[in-house]
């Protein structure tokens, strides 16, 4: 494959988040310094306090920032009526595995949300988040809320060859991500979520897959093992999407709007029950 781009890359998604519309006024959004001086950004859709959810942003583990999901922190904000505590994790490859982990893990340590969430490679770090605490004995959300979520570094899965071309999120690009975020292949299996041989006592969890994802199979057997776990699990796989439905594709697709609707409702739902 051609070697991406770091810096092109980069540049181009924050070029791309900055010519979208914003997204929902709300009646506070802040910026803050968190533990270890992480980024934050904090909204809240109204003057009252409303369950909060830690947000960890997608983009391979080596591209996204605070700013890239802004406009999708902002909606889940205004249409669940939750606040969100958006991370600024550190990238790969200069900050390789665990790094973003435990970033992601002090922050739902420092701020004892009610669940945490997060798209493609946040979600992975939403839930390998859970699973620290998890092992650490510590307090846990009650909630992991993941769509289209890495959980199989091994890149072992049937629809990684399946989806792996002409869907958005081809297996190569998979393949590089997993490389600068897991440089020795002999780590990728421990740090694979789906691939942890104990799978109990996890918050309940929302999984939302697409089916033209080569993500899509490890995103399901997740939810299949969680379940097999006793974890309470609500999971859709969204029929005709691809990966990162989630991330503005309601400007261009009647589809994608519709299921992030659902997502929505489903996210409001847990947290408010």
């Amino acid at each position: 494959m051609t070697v991406p781009n770091l810096s092109d890359l980069r540049d181009g998604i924050r070029r791309r988040a900055g010519a979208r519309p914003q997204g929902p006024a709300l009646t506070y959004v802040e910026d803050l310094e968190g533990p270890n001086g992480l980024r934050l950004r904090h909204y809240r859709p109204s003057g009252k306090e409303r369950p909060l959810v830690v947000f960890a942003h997608g983009g391979a583990w080596v591209i996204g920032d605070l700013d890239t999901h802004d406009r999708t922190c902002r909606r889940v904000a205004d249409a669940c009526d939750v606040e969100v505590l958006a991370v600024g994790y550190r990238l790969a490859p200069e900050h390789p595995y665990p790094e973003a982990i435990d970033d992601v893990a002090e922050v739902v340590r420092w701020a004892g949300p009610v669940a945490v969430a997060g798209d493609s490679a946040g979600g992975y770090l939403a839930t390998m988040a859970c699973l620290r605490l998890r092992d650490a004995g510590e307090p846990l959300p009650a909630v992991q809320i993941l769509i289209c979520p890495n959980t199989d570094l091994t890149l072992s899965q049937p629809s990684v060859e399946e989806k792996g071309s002409g869907y958005g999120r081809d297996a190569d690009f998979l393949a590089w991500a997993v490389t600068q975020w897991t440089p020795d292949p002999a780590m990728r299996a421990q740090a694979s979520p789906l691939l942890v041989s104990d799978l109990y006592g996890l918050p309940d969890a929302l999984i939302v897959t697409a089916e033209h994802d080569a993500l899509r199979d490890e995103g399901d057997a997740y939810a299949r093992r969680l379940a097999q776990a006793g974890v309470r699990v609500v999971h859709r796989q969204e029929a005709g999407l691809v990966h990162g439905f989630i991330q503005n594709m309601d400007l261009t697709s009647r589809e994608a709007a519709a299921a992030q609707d659902r997502l929505f409702t489903d996210v409001a739902a847990l947290l408010h029950r």
